[in-house]
Order: structure tokens, then sequence, then C-alpha cells
């Protein structure tokens, strides 16, 4: 029982259950629609030898980063601001929650025609799909901060700009944490979009690409791969803030984000 329980922890006994489904279901289906776990990974020892799957994940990790931290990075301020000053957030509401609701792959035809073709077209999308959820995070932290706490640095001679950096913007780390963490998931889907239309190269052009040969291994190897990709830069992120932001309550978040 303590083997099954460290197991359970580790995730392996999901995965192997995840892989028995998986067979059973392959099993029973056309292989040239639902291929089994060996011949993806055959097909992964395929695009491998080639060069091609090392390639298409980097170039998509790339992308995905660059957009998420622009995104990030200016999320983080714009969700300060407007949490902290009322009349900017009367005034920016109104855009937020209507540009919020449009997903970031219907502008796809636009950034193509505005930007081109090539790489700054798909990091702007992938921004666009990081911004707002950052921003709203960011801001709903900040409204949510203590009246009492802010009143006491006030009380106390503090100014608000040391309020600000002393008292709100440790109180909302948790909350852009969460947002630049869920932004990261926006981002795989931003990206996938953008491959499928506007790439030569790429998980999501892989995919898409894919179907033309007939190749429904290779596709499964790129769903794995985006699933993979997520999970690597999630751990990643979580060890960084833990380690970095651990004394603002990062390191009490379970595995769904709690």
């Amino acid at each position: 029982m303590r083997y099954v329980r460290k197991g359970l922890k580790a995730g392996l006994i999901s995965w192997l259950l995840f892989l028995i489904v998986w067979q059973l279901v392959a099993m029973n289906s056309n292989p040239d629609y639902f291929p089994t776990p060996i011949q993806t990974l055959q097909g992964a020892v395929e695009l491998f030898t080639d060069n091609s799957l090392v390639s298409y994940v980097l170039i998509s990790f790339k992308r995905v980063v660059l957009g998420w931290l622009l995104g990030s990075l200016l999320g983080i301020p714009a969700g300060l601001l407007i949490g902290r000053f009322r009349w900017l957030r009367e005034l920016v509401e109104p855009y937020l929650n209507f540009f919020r609701f449009i997903p970031a792959l219907a502008f796809i035809t636009l950034f193509i025609l505005w930007f081109g073709i090539g790489e700054q077209s798909k990091v702007i999308l992938i921004m666009y799909a990081t911004l707002f959820i950052v921003v709203l995070n960011t801001a709903a932290g900040v409204v949510n901060v203590e009246d009492d706490k802010i009143r006491s640095a006030r009380s106390l001679g503090a100014s608000e700009r040391q309020i600000l950096i002393h008292v709100i913007i440790p109180a909302v780390v948790p909350a852009f944490f969460n947002g630049v963490r869920l932004a990261m998931g926006n981002s795989f889907m931003a990206i996938v979009g953008a491959e499928m239309i506007a790439a030569n190269e790429g998980v999501g052009y892989l995919i898409w690409t894919s179907r033309l040969y007939s190749k429904t291994d290779w596709i499964f190897v790129g769903l794995l791969l985006l699933g993979l990709m997520g999970f690597a830069g999630d751990q990643l992120l979580r060890w960084m803030g833990k380690t970095t932001l651990g004394r603002y309550g990062i390191a009490k978040e379970t595995r769904f984000g709690k």
C-alpha cells in the first residue's frame, strides 16, 4: 500500500492507467485513425531521426515563451495600475470585458495582415492571449487587498509609493503568479492555431500537415508534445515561484494552483 501511495503521488499509476486505456481503445479501433502507444512511439522516433521533432519543439517553445513573457511584463504593471486607481479601472473595464471574450485565434488573419507572416505576428498573438488574463488576475488581487493594511501603513506615515511597494505588491504576488500560470495555458492554445494557419514549422504545423500524409501517429505525437511542453513549462514556473517568491505564499500552492 505504501508503494501504491507513492505511485499515486508521483503520477505513475495515473499514467499507467492512461496507457492501458489508450492501448485497449486502439486495439478496437482502426490504426489509421487511432494508433497504439507503440505506433505513436515509432512515429516519434521517425520524426526524431530526421531532426524535425526537436526543431519543431524548440521553435514552438521559443514562440510561446516570448509571447508569454511580453504579455506578462505588460499585464502585471497594467493590472497594478488598474486595480489601484478606481478612475482608471472604471475607464478601461468596458474594454477589458469586451476584448477578453474575443479569442486570440480570431485575430490571426488581422495580425498576419498587420505584422506579416513571420515570427512577429505569432509572438504578438500569444502576447494578446496572455495579456488579459494577467491583467485581470493582478487587478483583482489589488482590489482584494485588505483596506486595514493600507490604512495602517498610511497612518504610520507611508507614502502612496511606499504603500504600493511594501503593502500592495507583496499581497498581490500570489494573484499575478496564478495569472501568469493560467496565461501559459492560453499561450499554448494560441500557438497551435497560429502555426496551423501561418507557419511552415512548429508543433502546430506538424499536427496540421500530418493529415495530408494520413500520419495519425504524428498527430498523436504532436498532441503529446504539447502536453509535455506545457507540463514542463508549468513545473519550471512553479519551481521558480517557490524558489524566489516562497515568502509570499507561493510555496503553499497545490498541484491545482489552490
